[in-house]
């Protein structure tokens, strides 16, 4: 399973709590679109696994100097590119999509978990522990060989999943 999070805002911990922090747990590999706070919140999403993550505008010189602002990344055959998303409009996240060849676009920075349709659909998966004016969540992903597709979800940390989407392979 791939787990993707972002805006953790946080400066003592992960903040991982309930469905998230099991999720976190059982995943395969960790995305995070960025906003961690601090260099010690991403060294402890490092130590929990496999973790590709970007920095977002919230990130100081030191989660900066090590996270690129934004990359593409390989999971079960689909091409997945991150960004954080807070210097891009909704065109520019779709722009970014297609030119990395992408089957799902994750960012984060708005804080509102939210799957889009689209060319390339987008995928916010909300903020865990610092939610805002919206739900806190996180997405779960998980590859369907059968189906050759990955069936995802979002999730509150309560358990409660209030969005079910498919991402399927783009033909390259």
């Amino acid at each position: 399973m791939l787990v993707a999070l972002s805006d953790t805002h946080s400066r003592d911990g992960t903040r991982l709590s309930g469905r998230t922090a099991e999720a976190v747990e059982s995943a395969s590999v960790l995305v995070h679109a960025g906003d961690f706070m601090t260099d010690g919140v991403l060294e402890a999403f490092e130590s929990l696994g496999p973790l590709y993550a970007v920095y977002g505008n919230n990130d100081p010189p030191a989660v900066r100097e090590r996270l690129p602002a934004d990359r593409v990344i390989e999971w079960r055959g689909l091409r997945i590119a991150l960004v954080h998303g807070h210097e891009h409009t909704d065109v520019e996240l779709s722009m970014f999509g297609r030119q990395s060849n992408a089957d799902i676009v994750v960012f984060g920075h708005s804080h509102a978990p939210e799957f889009r349709e689209g060319v390339v659909p987008a995928l916010n998966p909300g903020s865990h522990a610092d939610p805002r004016w919206n739900r806190p969540a996180h997405a779960e992903l998980e590859y369907d060989d059968t189906a050759g597709l990955a069936r995802g979800r979002l999730v509150e940390p309560s358990g409660t999943v209030f969005e079910r989407f498919t991402v399927e392979p783009r033909e390259r």
